[in-house]
């Protein structure tokens, strides 16, 4: 499992992200939420989160860049994620679904996103 943290864009605004290939879904903040398309859930959902249980009501379409790629991905929205090694505000947790789905790798010995895989396309089969 790795965890690298960068700022991506989202709606023209920096987010803190921690990418996590061991969170397996994605997460944002009600900050970042209020500049995405949002939708109640039909019923909460709960997620383990640093030993915490936390409840998500709502999800929303996260839609934004990263070093100038496009993505969009769900997210469920949670009050606070948590902070950094260094302290800072996580505000959008990018989980190994997300990765998998744009093809992000995590390079943990230089604490970097390796995009390479990038779809340029989606094949289906």
């Amino acid at each position: 499992m790795g965890r690298i943290r960068q700022m991506i864009r989202v709606d023209g605004r920096d987010a803190w992200t921690l990418f996590d290939s061991g969170a397996r879904n994605t997460y944002v903040v009600p900050e970042v939420a209020a500049l995405l398309a949002t939708t109640k859930l039909p019923l909460p959902t709960h997620s383990k989160l640093g030993g915490e249980t936390k409840t998500s009501t709502e999800a929303a379409v996260l839609v934004g860049e990263i070093q100038g790629k496009a993505f969009h991905t769900e997210a469920m929205v949670i009050d606070r994620i948590g902070r950094d090694e260094d302290g800072n505000p996580i505000e959008i947790l990018f989980g190994a679904l997300a990765m998998q789905q744009w093809g992000i790798r995590l390079v943990p010995e230089t604490e970097a996103l390796d995009l390479s895989h990038y779809p340029s396309e989606f094949l289906e089969f």
